[in-house]
């Protein structure tokens, strides 16, 4: 099947591809979820290359996958709009911010450690880390309620619990969530099959 949202290799789009996500990855303190709001804003309202949904869908997996959350997102972003070039393009914008400033933070560690001014700016980051990270699970949690399934409903209720109160792993949410959609197609193909037949 074409993908839709893939235009034509060109040096302007992957400019642009690399440029947003050099953007988006200079600005992202606090960890992936944080881009993941970011991403939507730039990506879906602004450079309108993806629908909200489609652009939810690379969340998830950029999630559910291993590695950080900002570059699984680049990788699939990148492919979507450009292919394989897209998505190398899309990856090196994401991980030169962090690579040049860690680089730079490793040379003057002990400074930097030292430094009240730099502890204090970064204390004062993590609140509007924190506001960023609420607007994405506020947005998250409107789109699985905006689809008014009592099942993803109910899904995201139990993992809630699962996760704050109990502690569960991540990882174990992530792959009974997984194991939950995949029960749900297989069922869903077998009902189908069964009225066809």
């Amino acid at each position: 099947m074409k993908n839709k949202n893939r235009k034509p290799l060109n040096g302007t789009m992957l400019w642009q591809l690399f440029a947003t996500m050099f953007s988006l990855s200079s600005c992202t303190f606090g960890g992936g979820f944080v881009i993941v709001s970011l991403m939507k804003k730039k990506v879906v309202e602004e450079r309108q290359w993806l629908e909200e949904d489609e652009m939810l869908d690379i969340t998830a997996i950029a999630q559910s996958s291993p590695g950080p959350i900002p570059v699984n997102a680049s990788v699939i972003l990148g492919y979507r709009l450009q292919g394989i070039v897209g998505s190398l393009v899309a990856v090196g914008g994401t991980i030169l911010p962090p690579m040049i400033l860690l680089s730079l933070i490793a040379v003057f560690y002990d400074w930097f450690r030292q430094n009240d001014v730099v502890n204090t700016a970064l204390t004062v980051m993590r609140a509007g880390v924190a506001a960023v990270i609420c607007d994405v699970v506020i947005n998250l949690a409107k789109n699985v309620l905006g689809t008014k399934k009592p099942l993803y409903i109910a899904l995201m209720v139990i993992t809630f619990i699962l996760g704050y109160f109990l502690d569960v792993s991540a990882m174990y949410i992530i792959l009974g969530c997984l194991a939950t959609g995949i029960l749900c197609v297989v069922f869903d193909q077998w009902k189908k099959r069964r009225n066809n037949g």
